[in-house]
């Protein structure tokens, strides 16, 4: 059964650095392009960015300039750096895999479990 795993998140003061992991088992990673959601309370999961399996990267504007996508297909695993953190940044950060590259498409692709990024003083 293919599954994503998060890991990295936690809490961290505004300022601050974080980096998610997300780890894919599975066949097939090499094809695959690659996306970080994240949904906070009360609002719609999101796009905060995406790699695509050629290596193209997408940003949301809120996170460009603060955050990087990165991919190893010799470990199956997307990363998220972030930087310069702020309090809106806090949410349950998610990993996507999928096939597209229709980052507005919600409903496409395979999902993690998230892990829950605080930022807070």
């Amino acid at each position: 059964q293919v599954q994503l795993v998060e890991s990295g998140g936690g809490l961290v003061q505004p300022g601050g650095s974080l980096r998610l992991s997300c780890e894919r088992s599975g066949s097939g990673f090499v094809l695959l392009n690659l996306a970080w959601y994240r949904q906070a309370p009360g609002k719609q999961r999101e796009l905060v960015a995406g790699i695509t399996n050629k290596g193209t990267t997408n940003y949301a504007d809120s996170v460009k300039g603060r955050f990087t996508i990165s991919r190893d297909n010799n470990k199956k695993s997307v990363y998220l750096q972030m930087n310069s953190l702020k309090l809106d940044d806090t949410a349950v950060y998610y990993c996507n895999a999928r096939l597209g590259t229709n980052w507005y498409d919600r409903s496409s692709g395979s999902w993690g479990q998230g892990t829950q990024v605080t930022v807070s003083s």
